[in-house]
């Protein structure tokens, strides 16, 4: 008596990819609606650029100019780079650190879902809040600050939201990884805080002292900012090159960290 036998029929890698590619949608989809409902995170990641931009950018110095340059405009691009860095640290960084914590991370991997879908719908959902974010700020210096912007500045702007995240999601999974659940929110606060003001986010970069302008161009949101402000002709110094350059290697070096803080985790778990 003969048997038959049954082999699974091979997938096509363009039905393979397809499949990954909604279920990585469907992931950031559940991703973006789970922080929106979280309201600590949303109300924090959205208010703290739009209320510091309506209080020092726009109350504080609505009609004020330096020579050409508009303050309420190039508090728009700075408060802008503020948020899109926020919405990655806290979207990323904060999120992955409660997730392994809690457990979560290891139900996923236990699941099908491909493990780069999970960091890449934490990173689009950190790039809609920052257009969000890019969004509300550009309404405000309008509609209060009475600036003039164009749409293809406003284009532009969105664009750059969506690639200037991409390095500070890759800080936030680093840091996630690094930082225990109960101390994430603070530590990340730590670092956010102080490389946003030398980062010239706060107050523009020719008003901090001479030493903390060289010590500037260390810090990946003093390079985002630059070419934010570029966008309206108001970057102080550099090219958009060295600018580019120094996200991308800033980059790099985070997921390197994150890499090696990944299999370390993996072998001792």
């Amino acid at each position: 008596m003969s048997t038959m036998t049954f082999t699974p029929a091979a997938i096509s890698p363009v039905t393979a990819l397809a499949s990954n590619f909604k279920i990585f949608l469907r992931e950031a989809r559940h991703e973006f609606v789970r922080l929106s409902r979280t309201r600590s995170f949303a109300f924090s990641v959205i208010g703290f650029p739009v209320a510091f931009y309506l209080f020092f950018g726009l109350i504080m110095n609505r009609s004020e100019h330096i020579g050409s340059l508009s303050v309420a405009k190039y508090m728009l691009a700075s408060y802008s780079v503020f948020g899109m860095v926020g919405a990655s640290l806290f979207g990323v960084g904060v999120a992955l650190s409660s997730e392994l914590s809690a457990g979560w991370l290891e139900l996923k991997r236990a699941s099908p879902m491909p493990p780069l879908a999970y960091l890449l719908a934490k990173c689009t959902s950190a790039m809609a809040f920052g257009a969000i974010i890019v969004s509300i700020l550009t309404v405000m210096s309008i509609a209060i600050g009475h600036v003039s912007l164009t749409l293809p500045e406003f284009a532009r702007m969105m664009a750059l939201t969506i690639v200037g995240v991409i390095p500070f999601a890759c800080m936030g999974m680093t840091l996630g990884l690094f930082i225990p659940a109960n101390a994430a929110p603070g530590f990340t606060n730590m670092i956010y805080l102080p490389m946003s003001f030398l980062g010239g986010l706060w107050v523009p970069i020719v008003f901090l002292p001479k030493s903390l302008q060289q010590f500037a161009v260390l810090m990946p949101t003093y390079h985002l900012a630059q070419l934010a402000l570029g966008i309206f002709g108001y970057a102080s110094s550099g090219s958009k090159l060295s600018h580019w350059t120094g996200l991308l290697g800033f980059a790099l070096l985070m997921l390197g960290i994150g890499a090696i803080a990944f299999r370390r985790r993996e072998q001792n778990s």
